[in-house]
């Protein structure tokens, strides 16, 4: 009897691990038409855009989502799993051999939890290391859209000559240069005296320097400038802690962006929200894996239809989803970032918990 639970473990290990692989190359093949089509109608207008161009960057983009929406794939490749063994009734018989649902889970959570540790490792630094690369891209070639939706960052800077209000479409080399930025110029009396645009801007040694420039004063006619300067007294410490994304961060990295964010007296909440989501990511999959056993494992008791299923993968998606909107809570500093990180978890693993445990022990 201590061998069969050893075989079945690794014989269940192994049919979720293929499952999930099956799913992820579909959801990751998604990934790339849909962001690809979006990529192709918003950067298509650039001078330089290709649809080999576009492809590229669509690819750079796709372990970025992957990473994002990783928790909904667990819980679809943990139902299919179980569905699978339903149908063949191996869960059946592993039942009537004595074994619980506690120990033919077992397996799947631990896959989940090392497919959450690899997150967390390789595919969130490689998908940082992408999302930086696709940004340089996009600024190097001037193809930063312009979609009005666009949160671009904005950064305030003082100098002797007057304050100086700066954005961007896209940035890159953390926050150093700048695509399709624009640079509000103040009088003293914090009235705007011009306006420069500009397709490049790149931080120099107290200045940023600006190509290909559009001047604009008041009523005055637009003055066309193939480069000019614009004071600073910004650091790059300080402007890439300002601009850069989470996203282009990575793990091992943002213990260290939080520490200077904070010597400079920025805000990050951010990155602590990134980071506390990440250490939470491998405990929110196995809870994924409750939630997909309480569908299942009622299914196969009862002969629930596929309702009951897709309403499984409802209640998964609601999970996250509202995981999301707590997160963006926190972004705004509503909550703190670890409680909007574990809260979810938290709650998703206690439910679970509480109906396998009804189900198995009455």
């Amino acid at each position: 009897m201590s061998i069969l639970p050893s075989t079945l473990s690794r014989y269940f290990f192994r049919r979720y691990v293929a499952t999930f692989i099956t799913y992820c190359l579909a959801i990751l093949f998604v990934i790339l038409l849909v962001d690809f089509n979006e990529s192709a109608r918003r950067l298509s207008g650039a001078a330089d855009y290709t649809v080999s161009l576009g492809l590229l960057i669509s690819a750079l983009r796709v372990p970025t989502v992957l990473q994002a929406v990783i928790p909904f794939v667990v819980l679809i490749a943990s139902i299919a799993t179980l569905l699978q063994l339903n149908r063949k009734y191996e869960l059946v018989v592993t039942r009537a051999a004595g074994v619980s649902a506690w120990q033919f889970l077992a397996p799947i959570i631990v896959a989940n939890l090392l497919i959450g540790a690899l997150s967390i490792t390789a595919l969130n630094t490689f998908a940082a290391k992408s999302l930086q690369f696709a940004e340089t891209i996009i600024v190097e070639r001037n193809l930063g859209a312009r979609s009005p939706t666009d949160n671009a960052p904005w950064l305030r800077q003082r100098t002797d000559e007057g304050d100086t209000v700066l954005g961007a479409r896209a940035t890159s080399d953390g926050g150093t240069k700048l695509s399709d930025a624009s640079f509000f110029l103040f009088d003293e009396d914090q009235r705007i005296k011009e306006r420069l645009e500009a397709e490049h801007a790149e931080l120099g040694d107290g200045v940023w320097v600006l190509t290909k420039v559009r001047r604009i004063r008041g009523s005055e006619p637009v003055e066309l400038l193939e480069t000019t300067t614009v004071p600073t007294s910004l650091k790059a410490e300080f402007v890439g802690e300002s601009l850069t994304s989470p996203d282009t961060v990575p793990f091992f990295e943002l213990s260290g962006k939080i520490a200077t964010a904070k010597s400079f007296g920025l805000p990050a909440t951010s990155y602590e929200m990134q980071f506390h989501r990440l250490v939470a990511l491998p405990a929110l999959l196995a809870a994924m894996t409750l939630i997909a056993a309480m569908v299942s494992l009622k299914f196969v008791r009862f002969g629930q239809s596929l309702t009951v299923i897709l309403g499984g993968i409802l209640a998964g998606f609601v999970l996250y989803v509202v995981s999301e909107l707590i997160q963006a809570f926190a972004n705004a500093g509503t909550i703190p970032p670890v409680v909007a990180a574990w809260l979810p978890v938290l709650v998703a693993s206690a439910l679970g918990t509480t109906v396998l445990l009804h189900k198995e022990d009455g």
